[in-house]
């Protein structure tokens, strides 16, 4: 397999073209693995003129694009042209933020990347396109789907250098988590997580703190039932199946340092409980990681930026540490014993 790197541009009208002609500029002092842009040429020259940033540019395959890494961006052109209006965002630049991704994804299932890297984009452009998925993490569970004739669960992990912590429900309101909550989900999350951070991580033996959902996890039921009816159940299965889980655990003891230490990944019953740590301990420096997928895809932590796009204010840091975990994930999984999805 390839160990450059796959990087969608994202929406060209936010920040992505300028983190990632940012991370090329900074690719010696930053240690960056090499990788390549599917973007449009023009935009990325014109954003990189507008901002002053010395960045060259050059037409690349993935074959390619490592030779020509240190002296310029590679730059694999999208089919589908695209229009440089920074923060204006445009149903007209769907059909080619949409190829680039789906390219990405070719690229690396068939070896000819290693990874999967994708800057933000915006969904109402997409919406007003036609495109019919939620996000960009259902849209890449399908295109993972239909390579292996079979449904999967993306799991998001935000992954810091002080905490990796995983969500169980992510994007619905407060009140519906605990309909939403169940056993099943609970364990199957916890699994995906087990098996990527083996698999990913390097992580031979890997621990999970399973946070309970109410304060101090019900407080034996006085302060909510769905610990003791919902999570601990969960917590059980999974130990009988060999993974080290513990919990329902208190939240509110559960981030400090020497309590970081005693685990390798959170697992979070709702969005807030898992990302507010997560960005407080590693604001710019945490990547957001989808697990159970059958490639690596990392991103920065952070949406499109459209109020600051094209100004200069964008900092490349999150993009920067989603290409470093990128390719030591990908290093993990080129190894024999970790091609397992």
């Amino acid at each position: 397999m390839s160990s450059i790197l796959a990087v969608s541009a994202g929406d060209p009208s936010g920040i992505g073209p300028d983190i990632a002609l940012a991370a090329w500029a900074l690719r010696a002092p930053a240690r960056l693995p090499a990788f390549f842009l599917l973007g449009d040429e023009a935009v990325l020259a014109a954003r990189a003129a507008q901002l002053g940033i010395n960045c060259p540019l050059e037409t690349a395959t993935p074959e390619t694009a490592a030779e020509i890494f240190q002296r310029a961006l590679p730059v694999v052109p999208l089919q589908n042209r695209q229009i440089n209006r920074p923060g204006v965002p445009l149903a007209e630049n769907a059909a080619g933020t949409i190829e680039a991704i789906e390219r990405a994804v070719a690229y690396t299932l068939s070896g000819r990347a290693s990874a999967v890297v994708t800057c933000p984009i915006a969904k109402k452009p997409l919406y007003e396109a036609g495109f019919r998925f939620p996000g960009h993490t259902e849209f890449l569970a399908h295109l993972a789907g239909e390579q292996l004739g079979r449904a999967v669960t993306p799991v998001m992990m935000l992954a810091g250098p002080l905490l990796r912590a995983v969500p169980v429900t992510i994007h619905i309101a407060l009140a519906r988590v605990p309909e939403v909550l169940d056993t099943d989900r609970i364990v199957t999350i916890s699994r995906i997580t087990a098996q990527a951070l083996k698999n990913q991580f390097g992580i031979a033996n890997p621990r999970l703190a399973i946070a309970g959902l109410n304060p101090h996890a019900g407080e034996g039921g006085a302060m909510g039932l769905e610990d003791d009816e919902i999570v601990r159940p969960a917590v059980e299965i999974l130990r009988n199946e060999g993974i080290d889980a513990r919990g329902p655990l208190p939240a509110d003891t559960m981030f400090h340092a020497a309590a970081r230490a005693s685990y390798d990944a959170a697992i979070c019953m709702y969005h807030d409980q898992a990302l507010i740590p997560a960005k407080t301990l590693g604001f710019d420096d945490s990547v957001n990681v989808t697990l159970g997928l059958p490639f690596v895809r990392t991103s920065p932590d952070h949406g499109t930026a459209f109020d600051i796009a094209g100004s200069g204010k964008a900092k490349p840091d999150s993009f920067i540490a989603a290409l470093r975990l990128a390719g030591e994930l990908a290093s993990h999984r080129s190894s024999p014993e970790n091609n397992a999805a």
